[in-house]
């Protein structure tokens, strides 16, 4: 080596000499095309797409010179969850969602692609070449500018193809990217201080044979630089076998084990070298012949002959162009101890791709420096082995980890791989990318699967971003946040509604806060009146529909004339009187329209009668700015009189406010009472309602535990199903042999299947949570997890027992379910001895 000195300044030995229109220009005048790679998300990849994605390198690459090196490097940083806990208005549980999650380390991926111009001399320097032996590092002189003009037209094409895949994002990095600006860093620095955290300082930097350090972290390199270390076979994707069962794959990208699988500190580096390679074709035919003259002297000639000979047999018949390519891990760790597991992590990494692990020390120093953004022209030569563009890519990483929606609007779930939280839109950015053309869920889960809390969690995050939401319950599974709302806001929001024989439900369709009675309204009354009338099988007559109509609107005009109060009582005296006298004027006749048999069917309802209470309430609630409303009707969803009126009712609760609050979202969740609701006589109002809600900012939400249920159903099919473009599915274990039948009526493909067939098969025993499926319209899906702090568990527990514990010690502290829960969740974790971002349990 020329520089003998053991110390120089980095200034001294630096090979980069400017940043100009997003590239870099090193001094012996390479130029470096600088981009941030956005990558499909984690477990959300099918064979097909990896196959179109390695495809999209692929065709991007061979649109490249001769003498260009592609340099993709990945980062793999530890990093620890900031949750925002000082933002304002954020609600008691959301605070304790945050605070839950508090430095939950996780593992962040940025991902960067370097297309460096050099020249074929660069090309084949070796590492003694490197510009970190020279003495003295003077600027060479750059290429003329036609070189210059076609490589960067190269590099645009090579952007567009790639970006057309609709899989790959190729963002060209700014100056201020590359160097820095104030005191954000920029990638070289960061490199420099292997930290991405701002205001690091440099510190001294060791390159010797023995160790390369970086201030205290000591570099650990192991590197894929011969054949002789690679596989036998590699393909753009591979099993996850964690995650895979005997009907489905979960697939990765093949060089996942050293990517996000591989939970340390680590830089993977990936390399291409596009040579000229008709002269490398040439090269091989030289030594085939070479090693044919040498065979009678030695076995290993002849062997090496065939292996060239099939080498330059694929090139010519199929097309291939020869490359040479090169793959390293750097991973890093502050002490000898840690450095040593981390050797054999990353080694282990590397057996997963079958690949033979071999810890490069000789020429760490000198790959560390090569890799440095826009300094691949340094890279020696030795550390490269021949190979064609299509196996190569085999070795690129394709995924990255789960990412926020940029929507302001959405509910925190979590990364189901590190548990990070992220924040998910899965209502208003589907609808603006058009992936949907409705906000509307079915949510399919079966009991114990973690339904409730997702619905309680999801629901409790929509309420709190001002939406209105009515629920329908059959299992008291919102009581405990409904109470928890209805004290924080002092009994303005979080009303709940349930049978009880001394206090049953009861209403007034009649009534309306304002006088205003539109066709919605009008349509409500008429509706529950017929459902009184006749049954499912006995649909009425078209005189019978206009006679009806005909004293609905008679009597809402007696309402607003203050001739009578409205009230069920007066709707049926003023058809018994005057509605009786204008029929008998009309000469209607009774076959026509039986008066009788109307009044007789209706008089339960009538004072005196049997359900007298349920159409005449005298508290006239304001239910259309009430934000928080449950109905619990488990002790009436099998009443065959009293639950398709209470369902009707709700229905005109929503509608109403579907129709006339404008620009407020509305949200109606409606759990196993559907299979109630979706009879012959209810099927019209879930349709509307499906169809509709989408055009007044709703969604209507149907959530299921039986499979059966929406095999057989019919109304389930055409009416949900069909007009829900958003479907949640929790563990499908329990069905797995019928899970053939879910697919075909859910409309799922392949891949959302294997996603779906994959929840709860690896979760982390560190962690309690429940993984829930997420899928779009078929073309978009991932699997979250379901993870909520102590405070949360408490609200939204179905836990009889806990329930109990709950409002007992509320009741004791003066109705504060707020105070109840604080305390309970304090002393479960002083009993576990856990912080706050382990707590809670399912």
């Amino acid at each position: 080596m020329r520089n003998m000195s053991k110390i120089a300044t980095l200034e001294s030995k630096f090979p980069l000499l400017a940043v100009e229109n997003h590239c870099i220009i090193s001094k012996d005048a390479d130029i470096t095309a600088c981009f941030r790679v956005h990558l499909p998300e984690l477990f959300t990849v099918a064979s097909a797409e990896y196959d179109a994605i390695h495809s999209a390198w692929h065709k991007a690459i061979k649109t490249l010179p001769d003498f260009t090196i592609v340099h993709k490097q990945d980062w793999f940083i530890k990093e620890n969850y900031e949750p925002g806990i000082a933002q304002d208005g954020l609600s008691f549980l959301a605070k304790s969602y945050q605070q839950h999650f508090n430095e939950r380390p996780f593992l962040n991926h940025y991902c960067y692609l370097f297309v460096t111009k050099t020249t074929k001399d660069r090309m084949r320097m070796q590492s003694n070449f490197s510009s970190l032996c020279k003495g003295v590092l003077v600027p060479r002189e750059m290429r003329d500018k036609e070189t210059i003009h076609r490589f960067m037209e190269a590099v645009a094409q090579f952007e567009r193809i790639v970006n057309d895949s609709g899989f790959i994002k190729l963002q060209r990095l700014s100056e201020d990217d590359i160097i820095g600006a104030g005191e954000q860093q920029g990638l070289l620095e960061q490199y420099f201080t292997l930290s991405r955290d701002a205001g690091t300082p440099m510190q001294d930097i060791a390159l010797a044979a023995e160790e390369v350090r970086i201030g205290n972290k000591r570099l650990c390199l192991h590197t894929l630089s011969d054949t002789d270390d690679l596989p036998a076979a590699v393909s753009s994707n591979t099993r996850y076998e964690k995650l895979s069962t005997d009907r489905s794959d979960c697939l990765l990208s093949f060089a996942a084990p050293v990517g996000l699988l591989l939970s340390c500190n680590h830089i993977y580096n990936q390399y291409l070298f596009l040579d000229n390679s008709e002269e490398n074709l040439r090269k091989f035919e030289k030594s085939a012949r070479n090693m044919y003259s040498l065979t009678r002297y030695s076995r290993a000639n002849q062997i090496n002959k065939e292996w060239i000979e099939r080498y330059l047999n694929e090139a010519h018949s199929y097309g291939l162009s020869s490359i040479r390519a090169h793959f390293n891990v750097m991973a890093w760790a502050d002490n000898p101890v840690e450095l040593k597991q981390l050797k054999n992590d990353t080694g282990s990494a590397l057996a997963l791709m079958e690949c033979k692990p071999r810890h490069n020390s000789i020429d760490a120093a000198t790959l560390y420096w090569a890799a440095m953004p826009g300094n691949a022209g340094d890279f020696p030569a030795e550390e490269s082995f021949y190979t064609f563009i299509e196996p190569a890519l085999c070795f690129f990483t394709e995924e990255t980890n789960y990412q926020s929606s940029p929507s302001p609007f959405g509910i925190k779930m979590a990364d189901r791989l590190t548990g990070k939280p992220i924040h998910l839109d899965i209502s208003d950015l589907p609808m603006k990318r058009g992936i949907i053309t409705n906000r509307n869920k079915f949510i399919l889960g079966p009991s114990g699967s973690g339904k409730s809390f997702f619905t309680n969690h999801m629901v409790r995050q929509y309420y709190e971003q001002g939406a209105h939401v009515l629920l329908v319950d059959t299992g008291n599974s919102y009581q405990g946040l409904c109470e928890l709302i209805k004290g924080k806001t002092k009994a303005a929001d979080g009303v709940y509604f349930t049978y009880t024989e001394d206090n049953p439900i009861a209403f007034n369709p009649f009534y309306t806060d304002d006088g205003v009675f539109d066709i919605e309204k009008r349509e409500s009354i008429k509706t529950l009146i017929l459902t009184l009338w006749k049954r499912d099988d006995e649909p009425p007559t078209r005189s019978e529909e206009v006679a009806l109509s005909n004293a609905v609107a008679g009597y809402i005009e007696h309402v607003k004339q203050a001739i009578a109060g409205p009230s069920f009582n007066g709707f049926y005296e003023y058809v018994q009187t005057d509605y009786k006298k204008e029929l008998e004027e009309k000469h209607v006749r009774e076959k026509d329209f039986d008066i009788a048999n109307f009044l007789n069917v209706l008089e339960p309802y009538y004072k005196g009668g049997e359900y007298d209470y349920l159409l005449n309430s005298d508290k006239q609630l304001d239910l259309l700015n009430k934000r928080f409303i449950v109905f619990e009707i488990d002790a009436i969803k099998d009443h065959k009189i009293l639950f398709p009126i209470v369902t009707i009712i709700i229905m005109e609760v929503f509608i109403n406010k579907m129709r006339r609050l404008k620009g407020i979202r509305k949200v109606i969740l409606i759990e196993e009472a559907w299979k109630a609701i979706a009879k012959e006589g209810m099927a019209e109002y879930i349709k509307y309602l499906f169809k509709t809600v989408r055009k007044f900012f709703g969604e209507a939400i149907v959530v299921t535990q039986e499979v059966d249920d929406i095999i057989q159903s019919p109304i389930v099919k055409e009416s949900i199903i069909n007009n829900s473009d958003c479907k949640i599915l929790l563990d499908q274990r329990k069905y797995m042999n019928k899970f053939d039948d879910i697919q075909s009526m859910l409309g799922l493909t392949e891949k959302e299947k294997s996603q779906i067939l994959s929840i709860n098969m690896n979760n982390d025993p560190k962690r309690l949570y429940k993984e829930v499926w997420i899928g779009f319209g078929g073309t978009h899906s991932a699997v979250y997890s379901t993870e909520v702090s102590p405070e949360e568990y408490l609200a939204y527990t179905t836990e009889e027992t806990e329930k109990l514990e709950v409002m007992q010690l509320a009741r004791e502290l003066n109705g504060n379910v707020e105070q109840a829960i604080k305390r309970i969740a304090t002393e479960r974790r002083e009993k576990q001895n856990l912080p706050v971002r382990q707590a809670g349990n399912y």
